[in-house]
């Protein structure tokens, strides 16, 4: 029997370790979308945790809106991913924010079937945009999944009314 997934934010004592593991996970410090560089210290994180085990994390800028940075489920198919998409989505509302975005690339297929699957839309495509980032953040790679060149960010949204 699959125990639930706890999702809180992460404490302090432990950033050190979540920020180790997505600093591997993302090649470095520095997260691009939309033209921006994020660095992990500036960003609020979410964990999911089983147990005492970390099996989650994402990472989010809450503002006028909410922009979900990262999202890694370190175990697949147990619901992790969600857990923590609707954890964001809660500390969104909680802040008052109409609208919960992100963005992904356009090679990344899982990630837009699970971002639609889950009730976000596609807003938006910023051609080039992945193009753009690259000269912000050198490592990220030319191809990804299923040998598709990576060029384009596709912005996701989510209505939090």
């Amino acid at each position: 029997m699959t125990r639930a997934v706890v999702v809180r934010r992460a404490h302090a004592d432990e950033l050190d370790e979540v920020h180790a593991r997505l600093r591997a996970e993302w090649m470095g410090d520095t997260l691009v979308s939309r033209g921006v560089a994020h660095q992990l210290s500036e960003l609020s994180v979410l964990v999911a945790l089983d147990a005492d085990e970390v099996v989650g994390i994402a990472t989010y800028l809450v503002g006028g809106e909410t922009e979900l940075v990262t999202l890694n489920a370190f175990e697949a198919s147990r619901g992790v991913g969600t857990a923590l998409l609707e954890g964001v989505a809660r500390e969104a509302r909680d802040a008052g924010c109409r609208r919960l975005w992100l963005t992904t690339t356009n090679d990344n297929l899982t990630a837009q079937q699970f971002y639609e699957r889950r009730g976000l839309r596609l807003a938006t495509t910023h051609r080039g945009a992945v193009d753009d980032a690259r000269r912000l953040k050198p490592s990220i790679p030319l191809v990804g999944e299923h040998g598709i060149e990576i060029h384009d960010e596709l912005e996701y949204e989510l209505a939090l009314e």
